[in-house]
């Protein structure tokens, strides 16, 4: 059925229900002339007379009576479900799936998503730790969550948490062991604990310093997929870590593990919320969207 018998099938029901074209031109907000031209014209369409029309009065014929007995519940059904679909578009009603990073679940989205339900209880919200690069539209995702140069050009992208500072720790029985190093380049020398992504590359360490740009391979016998893991293998005298800091806080306050090379500034990673290009977004994820924009000014 077309949108526009569907309309016209609308118009009917309303004519019958008032019992005149003047009161239902008025509620469907048309000309009465307009509204006696679409009921002429389903009439046409149909080969039954549906309404008795005099100059004083109109009622529906036998035929209109039975088609808005069976119409009217149909018509109620229909408004039912726009309502319910105008309810997601103006309120967060439903579920929103989010794929991320397990550094950027903990350190950046744990937080974000409690403040979320708070605001939003009829939100329900699936948080997804996967380190591999996802494809988000194929697996279902309504959004994830990565590091700025690993987003595919046709996802818009906002930055979400602040950028996360990278450091370089060892324990202070290793330090004994094999001294402190004094330059990035020094490095190279050291037991490194390396971490491989789940696409099979090994992170590289970078570091800056007035103006110079180091990039740094390092070597070691150990190499895990999971940061925490270098944290407690640099705990344990196994060699160098490059970590966030805020990884690397507890321990450091504790004396389980010392920084180093302070004077050069390990790189610092931004988490962004990615998301397909697209005119109408959910209601979840836009207000979603909208509280990181919020959370970016404060």
């Amino acid at each position: 059925m077309s949108a526009a018998s569907l309309s016209d099938l609308h118009a009917f029901a309303c004519v019958a229900r008032l019992r005149s074209f003047r009161r239902a031109a008025a509620e469907l907000e048309v000309s009465p002339s307009a509204l006696s031209h679409a009921l002429r014209n389903l009439e046409t369409r149909l080969g039954v007379r549906l309404l008795n029309r005099t100059t004083r009065s109109v009622a529906p014929t036998e035929a209109g009576e039975r088609l808005l007995a069976r119409l009217s519940p149909a018509l109620r059904d229909i408004q039912g479900a726009l309502d319910e679909v105008n309810a997601f578009r103006d309120s967060p009603l439903g579920s929103l799936r989010l794929n991320a990073p397990r550094p950027a679940c903990e350190q950046v989205l744990a937080p974000l998503v409690a403040a979320f339900l708070a605001r939003h209880p009829g939100m329900q919200v699936e948080l997804v730790a996967d380190d591999a690069l996802v494809d988000i539209v194929a697996a279902g995702f309504d959004a994830g969550v990565r590091f700025g140069e690993r987003l595919q050009q046709d996802m818009v992208a906002i930055p979400i948490g602040p950028p996360q500072r990278f450091i370089v720790v060892g324990s202070p029985d290793y330090l004994a062991r094999h001294g402190v190093p004094r330059t990035p380049r020094e490095l190279t020398a050291h037991r490194c604990i390396r971490i491989r992504f789940p696409g099979g590359a090994l992170y590289r360490w970078e570091f800056s310093r007035a103006g110079e740009s180091l990039d740094i391979e390092v070597n070691g016998a150990l190499t895990v997929g999971e940061m925490p893991l270098m944290i407690h293998a640099a705990e344990r005298g196994l060699g160098l870590a490059y970590v966030y800091a805020s990884y690397a806080a507890d321990a450091l306050a504790a004396g389980r593990l010392v920084s180093v090379l302070d004077d050069w500034r390990a790189m610092d990673e931004r988490f962004y919320l990615y998301y397909p290009s697209r005119r109408l977004l959910p209601a979840g994820l836009r207000a979603f969207v909208e509280m990181v924009r919020e959370q970016g000014h404060m």
